[in-house]
């Protein structure tokens, strides 16, 4: 029987979970998670002396994630993505087709070098903004903006530096990120591409065929290019130096292929990333004289308290007995078969990512699974089915993870409406298919090779 102490925790931890998605008066996340995981801490359930391990285990995610949202603040400030926004729509020449290909694209690309919850932030009003211009009506806007959301969310899956949730699980369970990389890059790129065709198949009725044909002329100047800004109604010119953006481009890149060449040589990623990061910095001043007030001002960086705050909440549960309770309910399911260990924990994390969020599912996934006694093999595979659970099976409700509630977010505040069961109707039909794809895709590409 659950003593007192798993109830106070469990009521803490719930009430801590539905303020936090539900936000009233607009709060930041970060205020209801410090009151949940200070009476934690303050009654006990969590003793201080597991703090300095805790901030151990989220400070280098929180710092690595800070530095890409860095990066995309200074690219955003050098017309980067006011570039990619007019290129779209230009190449797009009329074929509504074509521009929903290269938006699902942007959206991919835009995870996958920076994150989940960046990505969003970025693409979604650069795809309000094109559409909007484009004349599209809302039902035409909604392939666009839904496609691009969950493709946008689903991409922090291959690599493990594109999600916090990924980073943290990852310190937990020991694997590093060139292992997670082979074993996890093609089962979820596999599935990520279902999701794709999947949504490509609910929509083709709804993408119009034809759009605006909307020219950009590119003139040269002696430093810079400049343009008529399609996605402003005034005509006004943006003067984008194309040499600074090569140049930061080329930073970007490098800083996150260094995350691969150096890890291995015990270079921690927090370390790489804001070395990368500064380099950007000091590159776009030498050039544009701008210091560092706007990346100060807009960097979140309260994503350190937020981390630190749901694993001390996820530990209480842990404390209490959760841990235990999952893995007496799933050990004897999963000891020595590989199959069951990928379906069984991917669908679990599916199931508690869309009940709580999946940044503290991930965490109690990850934590009940390091006490089953697994080996090695074994373990990885429910390491990485927890990671499919939570960031594809998380897609299946709009709370199900931060990346997509920001999105909700985002298009009220533009005035598009999006209820939960119009996107449940889309969610129902792909998720479940993608998540099963990407399980099973798991299991036999780690069995084949691994």
């Amino acid at each position: 029987m659950p003593d007192n102490m798993f109830w106070i925790m469990t009521f803490i931890f719930s009430l801590t979970i539905i303020v936090m998605l539900w936000r009233p008066f607009g709060i930041n996340e970060t205020i209801p998670t410090s009151i949940g995981a200070a009476i934690v801490l303050l009654i006990g359930i969590v003793p201080f002396s597991d703090v300095f391990t805790i901030v151990d285990i989220v400070s280098g995610a929180a710092l690595t994630i800070l530095s890409t949202i860095m990066m995309s603040i200074v690219l955003e400030s050098i017309g980067f993505f006011r570039v990619v926004a007019v290129n779209i729509v230009n190449r797009s020449r009329g074929s509504g087709l074509r521009l929903y290909i290269y938006v699902m694209l942007l959206c991919f690309m835009m995870t996958m070098f920076f994150n989940n919850d960046g990505s969003i932030l970025i693409t979604t009003p650069i795809i309000i903004h094109m559409t909007s211009l484009l004349k599209l009506k809302n039902h035409q806007k909604i392939p666009y903006l839904l496609s691009g959301a969950l493709i946008a969310t689903a991409a922090s899956a291959p690599i493990a530096v594109s999600n916090i949730s990924n980073l943290i699980a990852l310190k937990i369970v020991g694997l590093t990120l060139q292992d997670y990389v082979q074993m996890m890059f093609v089962p979820s790129m596999i599935a990520i591409l279902v999701i794709a065709y999947l949504l490509y198949l609910y929509f083709r009725k709804s993408i119009p065929k034809k759009i605006l044909d909307v020219s950009i002329n590119w003139k040269k100047d002696t430093q810079a290019y400049s343009y008529s800004h399609p996605l402003s109604t005034k005509a006004e010119k943006k003067e984008i130096d194309f040499t600074l953006i090569k140049y930061c481009l080329l930073i970007v890149v490098l800083t996150r292929a260094a995350f691969f060449a150096l890890t291995p040589f015990g270079i921690p990623l927090e370390l790489i990333g804001m070395v990368g990061a500064v380099i950007l910095i000091f590159f776009r001043y030498i050039r544009t004289r701008m210091g560092v007030v706007d990346i100060i001002r807009r960097t979140p960086w309260h994503v350190l308290l937020f981390a630190f705050n749901m694993y001390v909440l996820v530990y209480g549960l842990k404390n209490v007995g959760l841990s235990d309770f999952i893995v007496e309910q799933f050990r004897d399911h999963i000891v020595g078969q590989p199959f069951n260990a990928s379906i069984i924990m991917g669908i679990f994390l599916t199931v508690i990512s869309n009940l709580f969020n999946n940044l503290p599912a991930v965490m109690i996934g990850t934590l009940s699974i390091t006490e089953m006694g697994l080996d090695p093999h074994i373990l990885q595979i429910a390491y990485l089915a927890n990671v499919l659970g939570s960031d594809i099976g998380a897609l299946l409700t709009p709370v199900g993870t931060l990346a997509t509630l920001i999105w909700m977010f985002i298009l009220k505040t533009h005035g598009i409406k999006i209820s939960w069961s119009r996107y449940l109707r889309v969610t129902i039909f792909i998720v479940p298919v993608s998540l099963l794809v990407g399980l099973y895709s798991l299991y036999l590409w780690i069995e084949w090779l691994f």
